[in-house]
């Protein structure tokens, strides 16, 4: 085991996959000598030459499209996008080609290899255009997996299985906690099983559901709570397609609470697919409407960042709020 934050366990992970296998490539803007913006490559071109991790133009959909290619081919490319809020260019891209490819040639073809990592959501002053948590957008599209880990021991397991998944799958980076998190690795290879949801802390008055860097929030809430006799179950959902329905459905039954938070904006956000799924699911159990505590439906602030974020007294609040329904 080793101490690692959030953005050394993806360079591990990244490291581990690149020697486990030739086939495994890097690219993206700025991230060879340099190490990308937040420096999740550092090292990596040193390590495995300038063939196998290297630069790109700054056109998003020219990675998106290059790594559909190569992932054709046979090669297991891992392409970063900058900042998630960049990845709109390579939309039609990753939507209409990656996604599409395995069904629209019968499983003749794939992009099996393909791992598009970005990191995303706000916490750092960013602004409009380096805040924004898109994540709905793809969990929208049948043939993608949408991945989003919440400390450095996940970051690594499900970065590893996204790249050995036989699906493309596109993983979000909390760039908010990459080096805020921190705790004990494995140093060997291992893989966390995509699709599978963790309960944090278990409960009986109601179930709190989020990902990311809202785990820290959430967490934070549901200790202050528990402060006022409130026991709360916390899940960390690690996948949100596909989601695992199961395990939220078995903890709301239990409850008979559920609360949803993410920091995009409330109207669209994945928290409504979730909230309709459970009602379907759990109605007969439900002892209070089901709470969503998100980000506004404005474009990301910069001077009023905290005020947008969902954090976690506004969570609280809402707990308290639910458990007096």
């Amino acid at each position: 085991m080793a101490t690692m934050n959030l953005l050394q366990a993806i360079n591990n992970a990244l490291d581990l996959a690149m020697a486990a296998n030739d086939q495994v490539l890097c690219f993206g803007e700025d991230i060879g000598k340099f190490g990308g913006v937040f420096r999740a490559t550092s090292k990596l071109q040193e390590k495995y030459g300038k063939d196998r991790c290297f630069n790109t133009p700054l056109t998003e959909q020219g990675i998106a499209g290059f790594a559909i290619g190569l992932a054709a081919q046979g090669s297991v490319p891992v392409a970063e996008i900058q900042f998630a809020d960049y990845i709109f260019p390579a939309f039609d891209q990753i939507v209409n080609e990656a996604a599409k490819f395995r069904y629209r040639s019968g499983d003749q073809f794939n992009v099996a290899g393909l791992t598009i990592r970005t990191p995303y959501g706000g916490g750092i002053a960013g602004g409009l255009y380096h805040s924004q948590s898109p994540e709905a957008y793809f969990c929208h599209t049948p043939g993608l997996k949408v991945v989003v880990p919440s400390n450095p021991y996940q970051a690594k397991g499900l970065l590893l299985a996204s790249i050995n998944d036989p699906n493309p799958v596109i993983f979000f980076e909390p760039k908010r906690i990459y080096r805020a998190s921190e705790g004990q690795v494995p140093e060997q290879t291992y893989e966390i099983p995509l699709g599978v949801a963790e309960v944090i802390k278990h409960g009986s008055d109601i179930t709190l559901l989020g990902w990311g860097a809202q785990m820290e929030y959430l967490s934070k809430a549901a200790d202050k709570a528990e402060q006022d006799g409130i026991s709360c179950e916390v899940i960390d959902l690690r996948t949100l397609l596909p989601w695992d329905i199961e395990t939220v459905e078995q903890s709301v039954n239990k409850t008979g609470r559920l609360l949803i938070t993410h920091e995009a904006p409330r109207t669209g956000g994945f928290a409504g697919e979730i909230s309709a799924s459970i009602q379907e699911r759990c109605f007969l159990s439900l002892e209070s409407p089901i709470a969503r505590v998100t980000g506004l439906d404005t474009p990301f602030p910069l001077a009023y960042e905290k005020e947008y974020m969902p954090g976690y007294l506004k969570i609280y609040d809402a707990i308290k709020s639910t458990l007096a329904y």
